[in-house]
């Protein structure tokens, strides 16, 4: 992914999404259901910023050779 600065956008649907600043493309979007706002108590988008913080950190360090990739399926919890 290039250098360009992302930004993270609350969507009028209330989807989030992580785009490039200058582009409309959508690189990721998160997509909260009512449960899980409703456990956040309106920290949806705290919650979400934090995870694609830390999903942009992990993709650099990938990009970077810092993280091996396994090619055996991953059970994510």
């Amino acid at each position: 992914m290039s250098t360009s600065f992302l930004e993270i956008v609350e969507m009028p649907d209330g989807r989030i999404i992580l785009r490039r600043a200058e582009d409309e493309e959508v690189l990721v979007t998160l997509d909260f259901s009512a449960d899980a706002r409703a456990f956040m108590q309106g920290h949806h988008v705290e919650v979400a910023k934090a995870m694609l913080n830390v999903g942009v950190q992990m993709a650099g360090r990938l990009a970077e050779g810092d993280l091996e990739q396994d090619e055996q399926p991953r059970v994510l919890h």
